[in-house]
């Protein structure tokens, strides 16, 4: 009840109070609005009449506030002037601290390059302390060559010995060494028609004349040859020791003298006596008796049907499949009354023939309306080689049997199936082999061409054939096809081989190869300009672990002393026995694979006896080499901001030696081009011609073993190159790079298509982004057949197919694919010939030209692909260690 009291006397009160606001306020607020009004019009009317009464002093007013107002327009000028005047300073100081900022900027630039110049003094002071103690240690010091004694010319007169027969059976006891010093380069100097008439049809002699000049040894100054080479056959005469005796260098017994009997004519025996004494000349034909040839001294030489030089890979068929129609074939009649062993072979032969067998033979041992009579003791060919290439090119083997004549080791009939079985790629079979002279068989091992097995093993020969796996032919006929094309195949490779193992007798290193020259793109007084290189934004990078010093490659120089460790039996990478010497290309004795290094000094071996393991691998990383850099060769035409890009990513790259840009553009670069400065020299060389080719050439400043082929481009990372980089040095005879390809077999129209499609297997990597080793660029330059870098030139496309085809031949292995990298980015890079719709095409094409010239497809199939060993792999900081790739 009190409750509701109060609340009742409170809202009365306030209502009362409202109703009193609400009366008041409007009262007070009518009275002031009323007395405003009043004072208004009183002060109006005021200012009325003062007006009236005071006009002049009104009119000096408005006078005076003129002045006020021009005064205040004058001050506002002045002001302005002030402020402009103060703005310029402004400016001036603004300007004066930017360029004083900007000297702080290149003082700091001009300090780091300082700097950068200190470290690389400091480097190279490091680097000439290593050599000085590596020189310490290795005590060899450069020996000037010895002085070249040259006797009296022409040789002094020397009496003819009666028993040279016996006494020349090697090179010591016939040779005059004083006349070839190991530094003369083993000089040849051959006779002229003129001073020897009556040995030598003029059309002969001048055919090999022709070749021979293009041998480095040959020299016209007879005052410095070493040897001379005589040419006696095929000859319209008969020949005697008087007409020998009339040679000018002759010297009484023909001392280093090399007489060459080519063999062109199998039918009939030479028109000179087999028992005349030519004293101490070294005698190279393909018909010897047993009795006569001195082995050591004289050259077995295969016959000369072949033409005078070039390329006979179009003469061969291809060399798959491994088996062929026949699995054995023989041809021939007997010209003469035999012995009963040798009927007994006949007898054998026709008992092999009669054997219950799924297998075809083609074995004919009368061929009486096709026999081409002869005055040889041998088994007589029959038809001509067109009708004999029927049969051969269709066998898988050939037998090939000693002379009849006990007493002859070889015949031209003998060395003309030789020839052929090679030539069309069936494997010969020598029966008898220990009594079958064989070309050049002092430095050929031919049973890894060949079979070679005892005439006695006849009965038991179709199961020995029968055993032998398709690999394994392939291999013999791979060999037997490779020693045709670059020994037997032309006059100019029979010649060369003959003077190369009379040159490797006498222990004359062979001639180095010439590096291309690397001619600078600017003349000497002008000098690029160039500028900082522009350094992208960083991408994220796989750890490698350490890395090695940055010490050059070290430059092997051979100085004359190349041995038989320099090289090894080529059989298991060439497909070719010999054991000689690395060199390229003149000679036919192809390199080992001795490996190019240094500044054009000569070749080396890969070393593989140190290092490459464990701890020894984490104190030199690569492995067998403890220091060893690359270079960079780039291919470019009429690209040059995104050649200049490119080599700006290659700023602080370790490893990198040089870079070589191949300027493929018959236009120079523009004067204003600004060229980056990426820590390392950047070579510009002038192409003779737009080629792809120029891409493989082995420039004279490519001073180092490894090179990185690169499109102009490419967009790789430093640890993608870093780490492919480490692959290849140890597979350092392989093509070890990133974008892979493979090829296939054409289902509908045969043969092989070229394919970039995501695969789980590759047979080729690209060269766009690829390592290879400088002696491969030798052996594409100077021994792939030209056809193939032709058409390289032809379609402007295909030379790295070129290339993965000669190093799968060389090696017999595929390439070495490195990261997961499938293709190149390049953002605003223009149309590059990859684009052009006949690209892939042309490359199809390119496949199987290539697999007809090589006689098959050396390309690999490979699954293989390596990473860093910690690819994907997230450990900590603190426990990243040393480690090795796989």
């Amino acid at each position: 009840m009190f409750l509701c009291l109060s609340t009742f006397k409170f809202k009365s009160r306030l209502l009362f109070t409202i109703l009193v606001l609400l009366i008041i306020a409007p009262l007070i607020g009518h009275y002031y609005l009323s007395k405003e009004e009043k004072d208004g019009f009183d002060n109006s009317y005021n200012s009325h009449s003062k007006l009236e009464v005071h006009g002049d002093y009104g009119v000096f007013k408005a006078t005076d506030l003129k002045h006020r107002i021009a005064e205040l327009v004058r001050i506002k000028n002045s002001v302005n002037n002030e402020l402009r005047n103060i703005e310029g300073k402004r400016q001036k100081l603004l300007s004066e601290l930017a360029s004083n900022h900007k000297k702080i900027e290149d003082s700091k630039a001009e300090l780091i390059r300082q700097e950068a110049e200190l470290d690389k003094l400091k480097i190279s002071v490091k680097q000439a302390q290593v050599a000085e103690n590596e020189a310490i240690i290795q005590n060899s010091p450069n020996l000037a060559p010895p002085t070249i004694i040259l006797p009296k010319n022409p040789p002094s007169f020397i009496p003819l010995s009666v028993n040279t027969r016996y006494t020349c059976r090697n090179m010591k006891n016939c040779f005059d060494y004083s006349r070839c010093s190991l530094t003369s380069g083993f000089p040849f100097y051959f006779y002229r028609p003129e001073e020897l008439p009556e040995l030598v049809s003029m059309s002969l002699n001048k055919i090999v004349f022709q070749v021979l000049r293009y041998n480095p040894h040959f020299t016209n100054n007879s005052d410095n040859a070493c040897v001379y080479v005589a040419l006696i056959g095929e000859t319209h005469n008969s020949i005697n020791i008087t007409q020998l005796e009339r040679l000018p260098f002759w010297g009484g017994d023909g001392r280093n003298n090399i007489l060459f009997y080519l063999s062109k004519n199998i039918y009939n025996k030479p028109k000179f006596d087999q028992n005349i004494n030519f004293g101490r000349a070294i005698l190279a034909q393909s018909f010897w008796n047993e009795n006569n040839f001195r082995p050591g001294h004289d050259i077995m030489l295969p016959v000369s049907f072949g033409p005078p030089g070039g390329e006979v890979w179009m003469d061969s068929p291809y060399m798959l499949p491994a088996r062929r129609k026949y699995l054995l074939s023989f041809e021939g009649y007997k010209n003469i009354n035999v012995t009963q062993h040798q009927q007994n072979f006949g007898d054998m032969l026709q008992k092999f023939i009669t054997q219950t067998t799924d297998d075809q033979f083609y074995i004919i041992t009368d061929c009486e309306n096709q026999r081409v009579e002869s005055n040889i003791t041998d088994w007589c060919l029959c038809g001509d080689e067109t009708k004999r290439k029927v049969f051969i090119a269709q066998s898988t083997f050939t037998l090939i049997s000693a002379p009849l004549d006990n007493d002859m080791i070889s015949t031209a009939m003998m060395q003309t199936r030789i020839f052929e079985s090679l030539k069309f790629g069936a494997i010969p079979v020598f029966l008898e082999h220990d009594r079958i002279g064989l070309p050049f068989d002092e430095v050929i091992d031919w049973c890894r061409a060949a079979i070679c097995i005892a005439g006695e093993r006849i009965p038991e020969l179709h199961w020995l054939l029968r055993t032998i796996p398709d690999n394994d032919i392939l291999l013999m006929r791979r060999q037997g096809r490779m020693l045709y094309e670059k020994y037997f195949g032309t006059i100019q490779s029979i010649l060369d081989t003959t003077l190369a193992v009379i040159r490797n007798r006498i222990g004359i290193p062979p001639t180095p190869v010439i590096d291309t020259p690397s001619p600078s793109i600017f003349n000497e007084h002008f000098k690029p300009i160039k500028m900082d290189a522009i350094i992208p934004d960083a991408e994220p990078e796989e750890s490698l672990g350490p890395l090695e010093q940055p010490f050059n490659s070290p430059v092997f120089k051979r100085n004359h002393t190349v041995m038989n460790i320099h090289g090894y039996e080529l059989w298991n990478s060439w497909g070719d026995p010999f054991k000689l010497y690395p060199h390229m290309p003149f000679d036919p004795l192809l390199p080992s694979d001795a490996k190019f290094i240094g500044s054009g000094k000569g070749f080396r071996p890969i070393n593989n006896g140190a290092g490459g393991a464990g701890k020894e691998f984490c104190q030199s990383l690569g492995g067998n080499s403890p220091r060893e850099q690359f270079t960079i060769v780039i291919l470019t035409y009429e690209r040059d901001q995104v050649l200049m890009n490119s080599l700006s990513r290659l700023h602080g790259l370790p490893y990198l030696n040089k870079v070589l840009v191949v300027w493929n553009s018959p236009k120079p670069p523009l004067e204003d081009l600004r060229w980056p400065e990426i820590g390392v020299p950047i070579h510009v060389i002038q192409a003779a011609k737009n080629s792809l080719n120029n891409r493989f050439l082995p420039y004279e400043a490519i001073e180092t073993e490894a090179v990185l082929s690169v499109d102009d481009d490419a967009h790789l990372r430093h640890d993608e190159i870093m780490f492919g980089f480490r692959v290849w040095r140890e597979q350092r005879d392989r093509v070890v790079g990133f974008p892979g390809r493979f090829h296939a077999l054409d289902l509908n129209h045969g043969g092989w298509l070229y394919n970039s499609n995501y695969s789980c297997e590759l047979s080729m990597v690209l060269t766009g982004a690829a390592f290879v080793h400088k002696y491969y660029l030798y052996l594409y330059s100077y021994w792939l057949p030209q056809a193939i870098r032709d058409k390289v030139d032809q379609y402007m496309n295909c030379e790295d197919i070129a290339m993965n085809f000669l190093v799968s031949h060389v090696t017999n292995k595929p390439p070495v694919k490195v990261t997961s990298r499938w293709t190149f980015r390049c953002p605003g890079c223009p149309v590059s010939l990859s684009e052009d719709e006949t690209h892939f095409l042309e490359r199809h094409k390119c496949i199987n030209f290539f697999t007809k010239i090589f006689g098959y497809t050396p390309l690999l199939n490979t699954q293989f692909r390596v990473d860093s060993i910690l690819f994907k792999t997230r450990i900590p900081h603190d426990k990243q260690k040393c480690f090795k790739f796989i």
